[in-house]
């Protein structure tokens, strides 16, 4: 599994969830409100919406904000009717890549993710030509100077994950999807330090990424799709070494 979060880590070190703040909220607010219209608006008894719930809170997103989403999905507030649509294609040096993508205009999405492939050498392929590349898994970020891996292991096993590996300066706690919140919540009460924590498509294998023309076309590739507001979540199985990254 290593090099599963190269993506997620390479956004934080850039900080472009801080610069690109108010496109979290939005994300956030449209999951909120997609998973309280799936599941109901009480939290204990909808896993999706407790996990987007969390998550809000994580970036620091109003109580009322919150509470406003849940009602729009619940239909106490009026509010827009979001379609969920997975998006699969392949970037340069043949890079699989998922687009999450949750909007009220299929056909602007889709041009839109369409033209961030061609624009970046890549292309949009048929449903299912990459997603059997990936499981879906949860992924806990854990700030390794707090914790020892020997703890955070027997922590995180009691608690039902599946693994701890290390990665880029991080520890990575995995868990199947259903076991997610409960992990979770298990590490924030042992006053574990979280650095992220969701539910994504993680690659199986992945590829180097050697060239830094390359590397400079998939981070545009990426960043474009992470830019769209329609596009909730961008996965991808390539991996660009540190020396690369700083030149880039």
């Amino acid at each position: 599994m290593a090099g599963h979060s190269k993506w997620a880590n390479i956004k934080h070190r850039k900080g472009r969830q801080d610069a690109k703040r108010g496109a979290i909220f939005t994300r956030l607010i449209k999951e909120i409100t997609v998973a309280a219209r799936m599941g109901g608006g009480d939290p204990e008894g909808n896993p999706r919406l407790r996990s987007a719930v969390a998550a809000a809170k994580g970036v620091n997103m109003p109580k009322d904000n919150i509470e406003r989403a849940i009602k729009k999905g619940t239909g106490e507030l009026e509010g827009v009717e979001y379609e969920e649509i997975l998006y699969e294609g392949y970037g340069p040096a043949g890079v699989a890549i998922l687009v999450n993508c949750l909007t009220d205009n299929r056909n602007r999405t889709v041009a839109d993710v369409r033209h961030a492939f061609g624009k970046c050498g890549g292309n949009m392929g048929e449903s299912g030509c990459v997603a059997f590349m990936f499981d879906k898994k949860g992924s806990i970020s854990v700030d390794k100077e707090t914790i020892s891996e020997e703890d955070l292991m027997d922590l995180a096993l009691d608690a039902g994950a599946e693994d701890v590996v290390e990665e880029d300066g991080e520890f990575q706690v995995l868990t199947a999807p259903e076991d997610f919140d409960e992990v979770r919540e298990h590490l924030e009460k042992k006053e574990v330090t979280i650095l992220e924590a969701a539910v994504s498509m993680l690659p199986q294998n992945t590829i180097d990424i050697t060239d830094e023309k390359t590397a400079g076309k998939v981070m545009r590739l990426m960043e474009m799709l992470e830019d769209n507001e329609d596009v909730q979540d961008v996965s991808a199985n390539f991996d660009i070494t540190d020396e690369i990254m700083e030149k880039l």
